[in-house]
């Protein structure tokens, strides 16, 4: 009996000494300045994100909330982490009691949060919120101070990209069909339009009764309504229920059953290992504020993408920020996850079959063409090269080869065929940074077609690759717009940002300095072009040690994170600080990258230096931190730089240990 009682305090002891790394990961980093994260519970790549709303409209609330608010106006159930434009942010509810505040807004108190947790006091409604969630539902607590139990639901409540001196949610639902089919349940579809038209599909369900409903006018232009509903007396927490689907009613309503019952800690206690079953694929040694930003950074990567498919379906996933996470978050995930990342892919695939080419940003299922070049290329190449299970190549050529070759928005593949680049009188905006970004999906269509055996495949678009010679101007050594009769684009301003949207120009959100560096697929090539390995350390020494005046520059709210004109708040720059070790200089890599691990990613809610672009910024911090980051990032290579941790040891998901050595993955 001893012994038997020795061993089950050990094994409890054990039980209390195993990590908790979800300890370390603080859902607040990035909610304020511009990281655009949000404090919602969600689970990895959830299609809810349940939390707090704080404002519409704004650049500031893409993710519809900012830390530095004092006000929430409610409880939203989806939302997008750290990208630049706003969406989502669909069915807003709001608890009060006897009293409420303006426009059922309360200041908030008492905030906390963790992965797959969130909860806040609300002490001008009389009542503290806690959410979780599972995949397809949020799940809410409600706990009331005062007399009465009311909930304020506002169906009409989404994110609109309006840059109008009086925005409204007008237009934003298009539609609204909805009923209460039992005295405990609201249900209903919206038709919404926001950055992509989309359809959701709701189903709310209550604890206990509604006593009574009051409909609320909160604009008569409004497709949705309002509503107040009076559950009675404060005798008992509310606990609430909100199943969504993408697909129809009978998916919401199929969705529920992932929560049976009311049982809000158990599925607290299940995302929560979910998320530590993500973080213990990667253990390291660090001080506990290398910790800290790690497993952030772990948290916001897999925020997105986001499940679009119902329970027992085929899995689905949507939230393609392609020109941010091709970069290193897809790498990432390739790594940690290649189940997961095999049914990203095929996701990609699906939607290339139903619109004829791969996803540009896609959101909902729809693409809405925002950012420039066709980069769900690199990561379909990368899976098929690295064998990711599930996805056939043959399948994923077709995609790649129309998406590189059949006109869509943006890709003016005539145009860049018979002039070997796009001229800025052709193409008004962007010329430079798009053929240069085209350049690098061609590569990596070739090496998908010499795995095939593809050779006239491989010869075309190895070719169509070396396009970005075809603007290198030697006498100013930058990449510049020329039009279709050879002629350079002047004058010349090689600080002068370019951002499509509002100011045109021949680049995308940077300037001649960003894109200096934008040859991933041949750095050896372009330290030739520049004159050789030390005339490249010295650009790359100007790039990071020039200042110059904002009436040089012009003003871009996405080149944020400044070193010199090094832009780290802004993926055409993660990759640069690497060149500095693929010219032979390591030391200064290391100088530079310690330097953004000082100043662009701190453990406080403004740390991150810019969007964190569906986790981009995170897989950036990881990799680095980790000793090496994929310059390339297709094929496995990896560049090595200064790492941040004592020791780490990675086991994927299944079950294989990663060595990042020799700059390989393999």
């Amino acid at each position: 009996m001893a012994n038997i009682t020795t061993r089950l305090a050990l094994l409890l002891l054990l039980a209390s000494c195993v990590p908790d790394r979800g300890r370390y990961a603080d859902p607040f980093i990035g909610t304020d300045y511009t990281g655009h994260t949000s404090p919602a519970a969600s689970c990895p790549l959830g299609m809810v994100q349940p939390g707090p709303h704080t404002g519409n409209y704004l650049w500031k609330y893409c993710s519809g909330y900012n830390w530095s608010d004092s006000l929430i106006l409610g409880f939203t159930q989806n939302r997008l982490s750290g990208t630049g434009v706003p969406s989502l942010c669909n069915i807003l509810i709001m608890p009060f009691s006897d009293s409420h505040g303006q426009d059922y807004a309360s200041v908030k108190r008492d905030e906390t949060a963790s992965p797959g947790y969130y909860g806040v006091s609300l002490p001008d409604n009389g009542a503290r919120v806690e959410i979780t969630c599972s995949p397809r539902v949020a799940c809410y607590t409600m706990h009331f101070d005062g007399s009465g139990r009311k909930l304020f639901v506002n169906l009409q409540n989404i994110q609109l990209r309006d840059r109008t001196s009086t925005p409204s949610m007008r237009g934003g639902i298009r539609l609204w069909e909805g009923t209460q089919p039992s005295s405990d349940t609201l249900r209903g579809k919206i038709a919404a339009s926001s950055w992509v038209d989309y359809d959701l599909w709701y189903e709310m369900v209550f604890d206990q009764p509604v006593r009574s409903v009051d409909t609320l006018c909160l604009d008569p232009s409004y497709a949705a309504p309002a509503y107040v509903l009076d559950f009675g007396p404060a005798d008992k927490d509310l606990k609430v229920k909100i199943a969504l689907s993408y697909s129809s009613a009978k998916g919401a309503r199929n969705n529920l059953g992932e929560v049976p019952g009311w049982n809000f800690g158990r599925v607290r206690r299940e995302v929560g290992r979910s998320w530590e079953k993500l973080f213990s694929l990667i253990r390291i040694e660090a001080p506990d504020s290398v910790k800290t930003a790690f497993y952030t950074s772990m948290y916001h990567l897999y925020l997105q993408p986001n499940l679009i498919s119902d329970q027992g379906a085929p899995v689905r996933y949507s939230t393609f920020s392609q020109w941010d996470t091709f970069r290193a978050a897809d790498p990432l995930r390739t790594l940690l996850t290649p189940d997961i990342e095999a049914d990203i892919v095929n996701s990609m695939l699906d939607e290339a079959e139903q619109r004829g080419h791969l996803p540009v940003w896609d959101l909902c299922g729809k693409d809405n063409y925002c950012m420039i070049a066709n980069h769900a290329v690199p990561t379909v190449v990368d899976a098929c090269l690295k064998g990711l299970p599930g996805v056939d190549p043959v399948r994923a050529w077709k995609a790649v080869k129309a998406s590189l070759t059949t006109n869509h928005q943006k890709s003016d593949w005539d145009i860049y065929d018979k002039y070997g680049y796009l001229p800025f009188d052709k193409v008004e905006v962007e010329s430079v940074s798009r053929t240069l970004e085209f350049c690098y999906d061609d590569w990596c269509a070739a090496q998908l077609a010499g795995y095939l055996g593809l050779e006239a495949d491989r010869e075309f678009f190895l070719h169509r690759s070396k396009n970005y010679r075809n603007l290198f101007d030697r006498a100013t050594g930058f990449f510049r717009g020329k039009d279709s009769s050879g002629n350079w684009h002047e004058p010349f301003e090689p600080y002068r940002y370019s951002h499509a949207s509002h100011q045109g120009g021949d680049y995308t959100e940077g300037n001649a300095w960003h894109y200096l560096w934008h040859v991933l697929h041949d750095p050896d090539d372009l330290i030739s072009l520049l004159g050789g390995r030390e005339t490249f350390v010295s650009r790359l020494d100007t790039l990071f040690g020039v200042s110059v005046p904002a009436s040089m520059t012009g003003e871009a709210s996405d080149v944020t994170g400044l070193i010199g004109q090094y832009s780290h708040g802004n993926e055409p720059c993660h990759h640069v600080i690497y060149l500095y070790t693929l010219a032979g200089r390591q030391d200064k890599a290391a100088e530079k990258i310690r330097e953004v691990f000082r100043e662009c990613y701190k453990n406080e809610p403004g740390g991150l230096c810019g969007n964190d672009d569906c986790g981009q910024m995170s897989a950036w911090y990881i990799f680095s931190a980790l000793g090496a980051y994929p310059v390339n990032p297709v094929g496995g290579g990896l560049v090595p730089g200064e790492k941040q941790v004592r020791k780490a040891v990675i086991r994927n998901s299944r079950g294989h240990r990663i060595k990042l050595f020799n700059c390989s993955v393999y």
